[in-house]
């Protein structure tokens, strides 16, 4: 029984994984589509969202087969709430690489503001968010606490120039009145990487649910060998 487990555990981890760079993958690819207003990569976006949608529906239901027949309890069942969660978050990270992709799409032909961009720090932004999906997956896959509890800190610089952004923005659109639409649509864009954030850390904090209570166990078992020991 135990060895089926173990199976079905690592099933769901390796499928979450695949999830994961998959997120990763729309996110680097809305970077590269809104700095560039690059419409062909932002069609590659939303087809892939399809894939994205698919996971999502394949890792919720493997979930619940998992909890179904094997009734986990304690560490078992902590992994597979937490995976479900993550995969919750992921998908909503890959609806916002979507929605960033359809903002590229709707843009007219006027050229990007290479000042304004590097003004309003979103290749920043969009890096930093990046770091956030990788790392949250390394310490995920390494159940490495302490990293994971190294990436809540870094959703603050997000939110940072998200605020800063709609200031930088507000003035644009003062001296440039003709580009009010494009101002609009890009301060959608600061607040779809800034909610990405509040996901990664909503992620992070199952990571950490779920290795702080698998250290506790194992804990408990050397400190209950110590005592048989004695």
């Amino acid at each position: 029984m135990v060895k089926f487990v173990d199976s079905e555990l690592n099933s769901l981890k390796k499928e979450v994984n695949e999830m994961w760079t998959l997120v990763y993958n729309q996110m680097e690819l809305s970077k590269n589509a809104v700095l560039n207003l690059d419409k062909e990569q932002a069609d590659t976006i939303i087809a892939r969202e399809k894939r994205v949608n698919s996971y999502d529906l394949k890792i919720d239901s493997d979930v619940e087969d998992f909890i179904a027949l094997y009734n986990p309890v304690a560490i078992d069942l902590r992994f597979a709430l937490s995976v479900l969660n993550i995969n919750n978050n992921l998908e909503r990270i890959g609806d916002y690489a979507e929605g960033m992709a359809r903002y590229v799409l709707r843009a007219d032909e006027t050229p990007v503001d290479k000042v304004l961009f590097v003004d309003l720090r979103l290749e920043e932004m969009f890096n930093q968010t990046l770091y956030m999906i990788s790392a949250a997956q390394k310490a995920f896959c390494e159940e490495d606490i302490e990293l994971a509890k190294t990436i809540l800190e870094k959703d603050n610089l997000l939110d940072e120039i998200n605020a800063d952004s709609t200031r930088t923005l507000s003035q644009y659109t003062v001296e440039h009145p003709e580009m009010a639409k494009r101002c609009f649509e890009l301060a959608a864009v600061f607040r779809k990487l800034e909610r990405t954030g509040d996901h990664i850390s909503n992620i992070v904090e199952e990571i950490v649910f779920y290795i702080d209570a698998k250290v506790l166990k194992h804990s408990k078992k050397n400190n209950l060998g110590a005592q048989q020991g004695a």
